[in-house]
């Protein structure tokens, strides 16, 4: 009995010294194609992560198998990926690492030119980027080329609202390379100019030089480039800024996903942006106006009472069908200034990278938030100057390329935005045309439609 009661007592106090718990951040891994976000996303995954020995194994054995062992990371990354996308499980813990101070979290952000929808909605709710660069002769120019993605990731971020910024310049180890310190520098330069041009300050964006293969300066310091003196890639990310978070601000969660899970009921899933979620409020979604009362909200399968900005949460919700919320929708509290579907917006745009000249009645995909709607451009107020942002033309006849306008949209289908200085996360929007991203802006101000 005594024993009994010793052990108990150890048990408690155990659990009474656990560390609390660390800042949640999300990190979004950007850059081209083949640079090496997967690699070496995965490796920090695997050296700090929620991936446990026995899972790894199994990734590593059937690496082995198809006769790639050298891409077990990729595999981990991969393997997760896929098992996420046949929607095997909410949870994406094995998606996280931690350094001293902050659990990341990885939003996956693949390379390829469709994927790039996926990267806008990951990107908008990142709280730093990791660019990675592949430092490879030929394969840094193809990624920095006017095609390549290195520079349409980095401009989104920036654009999005992701202010802080890791570079890894990466493949260090390739042979082109062999941890030559002049590549390093060249690459960092020609990376910094371009970055300065998207808006970051180049002195306060972290550049690393790694190999995701090898390992080299990803948790400890490489002996291969003992000309480098800075931080490794996790000391790195260990050192960004905590993000802000509104608690204070009405609730809002643009939805991810919605699962309908057995014995359970319709689960939506996604990040609360501002104020606070909590089981027994009645929820309200936008555009749709649906409302329901919230029966339990759950983080990594446990069941919370309040959940706060910056967590992604699933909430099962009473009596409403799966098909009655969808992705896109956002999620507020109905008796708490709740979010309602526009009629229309203005808002406050930078053309990037359209072949011709926009008038009024073109009608591009905005992706806001989770939501990706067809807009029309219903008038073009004003020019802007975009280093300035002083007024050049009063109701231009059309913008192009380099221009920064005031405009006004329309969506075509029901929608729910909010002002970029109320909330920011659903504010901002990237707007998309013939697959790729033709210019980036922000919500100045919506036009709710009240029947709703």
């Amino acid at each position: 009995d005594a024993s009994h009661r010793q052990q108990q007592q150890g048990q408690y106090d155990r659990i009474s010294t656990m560390p609390k718990e660390k800042t949640r951040v999300s990190l979004v891994v950007i850059g081209h194609v083949d640079a090496g976000k997967s690699t070496t996303a995965g490796n920090l995954i695997y050296k700090c992560g929620g991936v446990d020995q026995e899972t790894i194994a199994k990734y590593e054995k059937e690496a082995n198998e198809v006769g790639k062992p050298t891409q077990k990371f990729a595999w981990v990354l991969d393997n997760l990926k896929a098992e996420r996308e046949r929607g095997i499980t909410i949870d994406i813990s094995l998606w996280k690492f931690a350094t001293k101070q902050y659990e990341f979290t990885i939003i996956d952000a693949p390379g390829h030119r469709d994927f790039i929808k996926n990267t806008i909605t990951g990107t908008s709710q990142a709280d730093v980027a990791m660019l990675v660069v592949d430092a490879s002769h030929g394969g840094f120019e193809e990624g920095i080329s006017r095609n390549g993605q290195t520079r349409e990731h980095a401009l989104l971020a920036f654009t999005l609202g992701v202010k802080q910024m890791v570079v890894a310049v990466n493949k260090m180890d390739d042979k082109s390379v062999n941890y030559s310190q002049s590549r390093y520098e060249d690459v960092k330069s020609e990376v910094a100019t371009y970055l300065k041009r998207v808006g970051y300050k180049p002195a306060k964006v972290t550049f690393v030089p790694i190999s995701g293969w090898e390992g080299d300066n990803i948790t400890e310091k490489s002996s291969n480039m003992s000309w480098y003196d800075g931080p490794t890639l996790l000391e790195a990310l260990d050192k960004v800024s905590a993000p802000k978070r509104p608690a204070d601000k009405s609730l809002r969660i643009p939805i991810q996903d919605v699962y309908k899970i057995g014995g359970i009921g319709t689960v939506p899933v996604g990040r609360v942006e501002t104020g606070i979620m909590r089981p027994g409020i009645t929820a309200q979604f936008a555009p749709s106006g649906i409302t329901a009362e919230v029966k339990s909200c759950e983080v990594h399968h446990e069941s919370l009472d309040e959940v706060g900005p910056g967590t992604n949460v699933g909430f099962n919700v009473k009596n409403v069908a799966l098909k009655d919320i969808r992705r896109g929708d956002i999620a507020s509290d109905a008796d708490d200034n709740p979010a309602k579907a526009v009629t229309s917006f203005e808002a406050q745009i930078v053309v990037m990278n359209h072949p011709g000249k926009i008038y009024v009645g073109y009608c591009p995909v905005i992706d806001c938030h989770t939501a990706h709607v067809a807009c029309t451009f219903t008038s073009i107020k004003q020019k802007l100057n975009r280093q300035t942002g002083k007024i050049v033309e009063e109701n231009p006849e059309f913008i192009q390329n380099g221009d920064a306008a005031i405009v006004t949209l329309e969506p075509s289908k029901p929608l729910c935005v909010e002002p970029f200085a109320e909330y920011p996360p659903l504010g901002r929007f990237t707007i998309r045309d013939m697959k790729q991203t033709v210019a980036v802006g922000v919500v100045k101000s919506t036009t709710k439609d009240e029947s709703a």
